[in-house]
């Protein structure tokens, strides 16, 4: 998958954020259970999938602090 631009995401609601981050972390499970079976050739989408976790996660605490 690729970088989660954070400027399409800040128009999105609580709830499709949430969506979102349920999505990417089904990403990463799948991703890191093919890295443990020797499937997985691109080791850089694990750090990627990460990070735009870590994104929506930021932007769903902004969201809830206002």
């Amino acid at each position: 998958m690729a970088k989660v631009e954070v400027k399409d995401l800040r128009d999105k609601s609580v709830a499709e954020l949430q969506s979102v981050l349920q999505g990417l972390q089904k990403d990463q499970f799948n991703n890191f259970m093919k890295k443990n079976t020797g499937q997985l050739a691109q080791h850089h989408v694990l750090k990627e999938t990460r990070k735009n976790i870590a994104r929506v996660k930021t932007l769903i605490s902004e969201k809830a602090g206002l």
